[in-house]
């Protein structure tokens, strides 16, 4: 291990947060969350850019408290000292969600630490790169879309609505989705984005402003088997309203609301199910499997014209691009 690595810290001065590319030390890599100081260092190899890294190197207190601080909620490398029972020297693993990036310091980094409790062996048929393509987001749009499967929703049950389907997790999970042989209607506000939402298996294209709830009304025709929504909000509530009966919704997201007002008809009539998807807190028995999905039947195989790998040095700009909500591409950092 090096005695000084490099790091994307974000430091306030002046009411204002400035992020640059550092050496630091080993002392850098002390978690400060709640005291607890974990003895497994793994040199990262791969990282990849999410909103909430993007949040945290702006200042969001409400993503990461104390500052200075090095974000990166995903990364993915070598085991390089351990005290764990769990691990030996070498072994490559995956580490996302849980508070890594937030409040304990994060992937951007060349070497970082994490309890074994978060820690992830890589997928023997999954390589280190193709973790970090699928990250956060492609772990939310497979764990989504596993309890759609678990629900007891088949290809034959019917249409799926996926909503926010040009985003991260949302174009995740039309792709797995149409790859196992569900029929996907894909919910954008980006009429230019029809072509691209096709190729990755969308059969119909839904404008986003269509999907209007009416508060007088109980209950609208069936028109969807299940929904993969990332907007909460009235239309959430609106695509409750139109879910056939013992269908099931999942929502990660709240892009338009974080309430949710609606009727509880579909609930006791149709038996619909509303189901939580809450990634960085979903326990290791069910993360294990979800890996396992994803480097198995869900493996999408994104292409180049997927993603886009960038080095330490670049992340600064892509962050800037991604708060103005300029990037169009998941950003691969390689260390």
């Amino acid at each position: 291990m090096k005695d000084k690595f490099r790091a994307l810290v974000v430091r306030e001065a002046d009411g204002k947060f400035l992020k640059q590319i550092e050496m630091i030390d080993e002392i850098g890599l002390r978690y400060y969350g709640d005291k607890e100081v974990t003895e497994t260092i793994i040199e990262v190899e791969y990282s990849g850019l999410n909103y909430k890294d993007a949040l945290s190197a702006s200042g969001n207190k409400g993503i990461t408290k104390q500052y200075p601080h090095i974000p990166g909620i995903d990364l993915a490398g070598k085991i390089v000292a351990t005290q764990s029972s769990k691990f030996k020297i070498g072994d490559e693993v995956i580490v996302t969600g849980y508070d890594m990036g937030m409040n304990h310091y994060g992937g951007f980094c060349e070497y970082a630490t994490s309890p074994d409790k978060w820690i992830v062996p890589r997928p023997q048929s999954l390589t280190l790169k193709e973790a970090m393509i699928y990250g956060t987001s492609g772990f939310t749009a497979a764990l989504g879309v596993l309890n759609i499967v678990e629900h007891g929703i088949t290809p034959e049950s019917g249409k799926i609505l996926v909503t926010g389907a040009t985003g991260a997790v949302g174009s995740m999970a039309v792709s797995i989705l149409s790859k196992l042989g569900y029929e996907v209607a894909a919910s954008t506000g980006k009429e230019s984005e029809a072509d691209y939402l096709k190729s990755l298996g969308a059969n119909e294209i839904i404008d986003r402003k269509t999907l209007v709830d009416d508060p007088q009304k109980g209950l609208f025709s069936s028109r969807w088997a299940a929904a993969f929504d990332t907007v909460g909000g009235p239309s959430l509530s609106y695509i409750l309203k139109c879910i056939a009966p013992s269908g099931i919704v999942t929502n990660c997201g709240m892009i338009t609301s974080t309430k949710l007002e609606t009727s509880i008809m579909p609930f006791i009539i149709r038996g619909v199910k509303l189901s939580g998807i809450a990634a960085s807190a979903t326990l290791m028995p069910k993360r294990l499997k979800v890996w396992e999905k994803i480097a198995g039947e869900y493996n999408i195989h994104p292409g180049e014209d997927f993603y886009d790998v960038v080095s330490l040095e670049e992340l600064p700009e892509k962050i800037d691009l991604m708060l103005a909500g300029k990037l169009h591409r998941k950003v691969v950092v390689k260390l």
